[in-house]
């Protein structure tokens, strides 16, 4: 199977204090990877020098079997990105702010079609600035998804979602997993890492404590859910303190 992210041996400092060290990834075209971790686990510098917004130190990291630094605008073509503090210009219409993600594209999406498919349709003369929290987090999945990209990262996706508008999201999530899109997402919520991942990382303090499957995950540990199992590979010394 094609691995479409590849990271190996992946190490950052800062200020000679490690936030990553010796991280190794490889997710496969059309799956779904999850990495998971406590704030300040090193998620977010893995995910920048992956695509390449921050330089590692060491070891590799590619998408697509590209460079991210050196192919970074043939690469962007082909990937989408969402992040939970995403900023847009709050004074622009939903319609305006998606016909401007489209114009940067060869062959995009309709964006049309994606708000429709994500409850947003009705929004589309609204300023961003009178969404719900919900409805802003669905639109900035939409602008990941408007490149018509073969690979998307998403952070914290369905936070402030009411559990419908989760379903749904996963929902449509998984059909595009079945049409090849690889999916790279963070997420505190364990049930949707269950419903989703089809593998997980999980990092402590800039290192990888757990890889494999959810099961493999449940499997390890002493406990029966993921909740539980990711509490105790990410917070181990809560676990000492309380036994």
């Amino acid at each position: 199977m094609e691995i479409v992210i590849h990271v190996k041996q992946l190490c950052k400092s800062y200020h000679n204090i490690p936030a990553v060290e010796n991280v190794n990834i490889e997710v496969p075209r059309g799956t779904i990877f999850g990495l998971l971790g406590a704030n300040g686990a090193g998620k977010s510098t893995t995910i920048e020098c992956i695509l390449g917004t921050k330089k590692p130190d060491s070891g590799i990291a590619t998408i697509l079997g590209m460079n991210p630094f050196a192919d970074r605008k043939k690469l962007f073509e082909r990937v989408g990105v969402q992040f939970q503090e995403a900023a847009y210009q709050e004074k622009i219409t939903v319609a305006e702010l998606c016909e401007e993600i489209q114009s940067l594209y060869q062959n995009p999406t309709d964006y049309k079609d994606l708000l429709k498919q994500f409850g947003l349709f009705e929004k589309s003369k609204n300023m961003i600035s009178e969404l719900s929290g919900g409805q802003k987090q669905r639109l900035f999945v939409i602008l990941a998804l408007i490149p018509n990209p073969e690979v998307v990262f998403l952070d914290e996706l369905t936070t402030g979602l009411d559990t419908k508008a989760k379903r749904d999201v996963w929902k449509y999530l998984m059909a595009l997993k079945e049409k090849g899109l690889t999916i790279f997402l963070t997420s505190h919520s364990m049930e949707e890492v269950s419903i989703l991942c089809d593998k997980i990382c999980i990092l402590k303090k800039g290192n990888t404590v757990f890889y494999g499957t959810v099961e493999e995950a449940i499997e390890s540990s002493p406990h029966q859910n993921l909740e539980e199992a990711y509490l105790w590979y990410s917070e181990e010394e809560f676990y000492n303190e309380n036994i």
